[in-house]
Order: structure tokens, then C-alpha cells, then sequence
């Protein structure tokens, strides 16, 4: 068997035994083609590789100046397959056994004070007519509800015709969740919709779209919102390049968790399938619940 050969069959067992979605195949693809290209230029291939090419390999991934995330994605697609192709049989070894698996350093999520984040919300609203009326929707949603921001442009209008105390929502990988809407965030959208109809496309009496828009696609897009958040942002007198649409998703979580919230409840919330994405934010709340006690318990700064 030849290199293509192993590589074919790699990636139809990740998508037939592990269900991997098309983009995550092609990720391996480019990958496996990348540490293929390494090995070619030293006169090996991916059958007859030694330890001593994989961690050539790593160290040439370090000097590249990728980004973390992506030297490790690297590393992981070559020790999977070897992985796979010892399991086969294939070869007797394992040219990737003395990898370390390093996990890539996760920064911890920006987030916005309870403060912050209403007077973003207030200045969402101050805009003038539907403008200000559709941004100000749109804002309390994402704090109120959690929402990614590919989720919120993509809501439908029918279930808002009824005034839903929750949305059923569509997230990665076409799992449907449970989100809660506040009654703010629903006084909000009902302030909102007798303007809709001035978003409408040229021409157009209706849409099917919550947030429509006259540009191409007949709805808002995530890059325009965040331009008027970040203009928001500007009038609130926070720093635009703190805010953003998945820092509101943050800061939802994040003030959940300040307010007592459970864990599993929270990932329940953000759609996440693995509950260590959402440990991140405990980080977050632990940082602010120390910050509080350091500056604010009597005891805390007392002079020896």
C-alpha cells in the first residue's frame, strides 16, 4: 500500500466510525498532506517514516509561526493515523509513540461587568427609529438568551409571532437546543417588530427572517451586526475591540455562573456537547468572585 492509499482509508473510518463532518475530513486531509510534503523533501513517506522524521516534523511545525491551535491540530492528525494504520497492522510501530500530547493554551474568554453590559444594551436602544429598535432586539437577545451570532441573524420570524417565552434553536452540527428569552428581551422584540418591515428587501412584502436586511440574502449579516455593535460599543464608552457578539455570549454564561448557576445547566444553555468548554468560564467567575473579596471584605486589605 501507498501513502494515498493509507490516507484514504484513514478518512473513511473517521467519517464512517466517528461520524467526522466533511470540514473535519478535510482538515485531516490538509494535514496528512502537509506532514506528506515534510517527509517527501527528506526522500520518506508517510509508510516508511521513522520517530525521527515525526519529531523533525514537530519541531519544523514550531518554527512556521502557526498558531497554536493549529501546530496542534497537526500533531493530533499524525498521531491518530499512526494510530490507525498500527491498529490495521500495517506496520509493527508507531513513529509518533514519544509525542507528548500538548494541548493548546486556551485564553480565557473577554466578558463585560453586569454594568457594562447594560449600558451596552442602552446604547443599543438610544438609536434613532428602527435602527435603534432592531439593534436594541437584537443585543438583549444574545445577553438574555446565550446565542452564537450565526444563530441570531439566522432566526425565524414565526415562532416571535407568538411572543415565545423560549426559542428552539438550531446550533453547530444541526443540534437543536432549548434558549430562554427574558421578559426584557421579549418587550424588546415586540418594540421591535412593527419596524421590521422597513428592513424589507426592495420590492419585497414580506420575509421570513426576524432581522431582515436589503442586502444580498434578504436577512442581517453576523459581519454588519457587529459593525453596529461595535458602534454601540463607542456611544456605551467601552472599547470596540472588547466587544463583540460571542463576547455577549460570554458574558451570559459568565454572569450566570457569578449569579450561582449550575455547570451542566449553563452547557445545557450554550449548546456545548463537552461540558470542559464550558469549565472555561468558571475560570472567569472564579477570577471575579476573588477580585470582589480582595477589594471589598473588610478583612482583606487590613494593614499588619
Amino acid at each position: 500500500m501507498r501513502d494515498g492509499d493509507w490516507i484514504e482509508a484513514f478518512l473513511e473510518m473517521m467519517a464512517a466510525e466517528r461520524a467526522a463532518a466533511a470540514n473535519t475530513l478535510l482538515a485531516y486531509s490538509k494535514d496528512l498532506a502537509d506532514l506528506q510534503a515534510f517527509l517527501a523533501g527528506r526522500g520518506a513517506d508517510l509508510v516508511g517514516a521513522s520517530a525521527a522524521h515525526i519529531e523533525a516534523y514537530v519541531l519544523d511545525l514550531a518554527t512556521r509561526g502557526l498558531s497554536g491551535a493549529t501546530a496542534a491540530r497537526r500533531r493530533s492528525a499524525a498521531r491518530q493515523f499512526y494510530r490507525f494504520v498500527l491498529g490495521e497492522g500495517w506496520r509493527t510501530d508507531d513513529p509518533t509513540a514519544r509525542l507528548e500530547s500538548q494541548r493548546p493554551s486556551r485564553p480565557l474568554p473577554h466578558s463585560l461587568t453586569p454594568d457594562e453590559a447594560s449600558r451596552l444594551i442602552a446604547a443599543a436602544g438610544a438609536r434613532d427609529g428602527a435602527a435603534g429598535l432592531r439593534l436594541g432586539a437584537m443585543v438583549e437577545l444574545l445577553y438574555a438568551s446565550g446565542l452564537r451570532v450565526s444563530e441570531l441573524v439566522a432566526l425565524p420570524l414565526a415562532p416571535f409571532t407568538q411572543d415565545p417565552a423560549y426559542l428552539i434553536v438550531k446550533g453547530k452540527g444541526g443540534k437543536e437546543r432549548l434558549a430562554p428569552l427574558n421578559e426584557t428581551a421579549r418587550i424588546a422584540v415586540r418594540a421591535y417588530l412593527p419596524a421590521r418591515a422597513s428592513f424589507f428587501p426592495k420590492g419585497a412584502r414580506s420575509s421570513p427572517w426576524l432581522f431582515p436586511s436589503r442586502a444580498r440574502g434578504g436577512r442581517l449579516t453576523a459581519r454588519r451586526f457587529a459593525q453596529m455593535l461595535d458602534e454601540a460599543a463607542l456611544s456605551a464608552g467601552l472599547d470596540p475591540a472588547k466587544v463583540s457578539p460571542h463576547v455577549l455570549r460570554h458574558a451570559f454564561a459568565t454572569h450566570l455562573l457569578e449569579g450561582g448557576a449550575d455547570l451542566r445547566v449553563v452547557q445545557t444553555l450554550l449548546g456545548h456537547a463537552d461540558i470542559a468548554t464550558t469549565q472555561i468560564y468558571t475560570h472567569v467567575a472564579q477570577d471575579r468572585l476573588r477580585e470582589v473579596v480582595e477589594t471589598k471584605h473588610p478583612l482583606a486589605r487590613r494593614d499588619d
